[in-house]
């Protein structure tokens, strides 16, 4: 293994931030961030086939898990959360684990991170299996939490993935597919819930974006299986129908509260 050089805790390259004007703050902040997307696109080469493997391994059945500890956690767990009412999916399908469990997600809890064993518990209380396919986030790409999870799955047979910001992390190695985005030291430094936690987020939503895309729960560009909970997504639903079917709005409220959702609709009209 290669030395592991440990980017997101090096200095920052901005000092004296107490003497710094709100302004040449945000500046600062903003360059970061800037040079954290343009780290992104560089990479997007080890994002693709991690996406396909997703893709793959859910299309027969099986389920995607995130692993994370701390922000990492959270960002995972935070995805997942979001696929059930954007695409209408089951929320067995995409499963957000934290270290320290649902009481992490709003408490810090930072010696949960730090059982190498602890994540394998966890995963068996889903009966995960080989057809399933567990991506560890970690910025560090040191948390032992998601390092010994990555490793005891594929003790396991069962495929794994990474998204981390140091080069050659121990994650890394025990990754199928590893995505190694290098964003640099942080503006504050060793805080990486700024920019790395910034790329874990976009790399998670071109994961499950991408997917659910290939698995057919999205027309056109539209979110045809989101679950209609509240009047935005209503009224969302009302204005596809009415642009796809070309007709009133009256229509497609009674067309909606006919047939239950936009899918169902626009497949009595053989549009989808």
């Amino acid at each position: 293994m290669d030395e592991l050089i440990r980017i997101t805790e090096q200095d920052s390259n901005h000092h004296d931030l107490e003497h710094k004007t709100i302004e040449e703050l945000v500046q600062g902040i903003h360059q970061e961030d800037l040079y954290a997307i343009h780290a992104l696109g560089g990479v997007l080469n080890q994002v693709v086939p991690l996406i396909k493997a997703v893709v793959q391994k859910l299309k027969v059945g099986g389920r995607l898990f995130y692993i994370g500890a701390g922000t990492s956690g959270r960002l995972g767990v935070l995805d997942a959360s979001e696929c059930p009412p954007t695409y209408g999916v089951s929320p067995d399908l995409v499963i957000g684990i934290i270290a320290g469990g649902d009481y992490a997600l709003r408490h810090s809890i930072e010696h949960s991170e730090d059982d190498t064993a602890q994540c394998w518990k966890d995963l068996s209380q889903y009966s995960i299996s080989k057809q399933d396919i567990v991506i560890g986030v970690a910025a560090s790409g040191t948390t032992p939490y998601v390092v010994g999870g990555l490793s005891d799955c594929q003790k396991n047979e069962i495929t794994t993935g990474c998204i981390t910001c140091n080069p050659n992390a121990p994650i890394s190695q025990v990754s199928d597919f590893p995505i190694e985005v290098i964003v640099g030291p942080e503006f504050i430094t060793g805080s990486s819930r700024m920019k790395a936690g910034t790329i874990q987020k976009l790399v998670l939503n071109m994961i499950s974006t991408s997917t659910m895309i290939q698995l057919g729960h999205i027309k056109g560009n539209k979110m045809v299986d989101m679950k209609l909970a509240n009047n935005k997504l209503k009224k969302r639903a009302l204005g596809i129908l009415v642009n796809e079917l070309n007709i009133s709005q009256e229509k497609a409220q009674r067309l909606l509260n006919e047939h239950g959702s936009i899918r169902n609709v626009l497949q009595s009209f053989n549009s989808i």
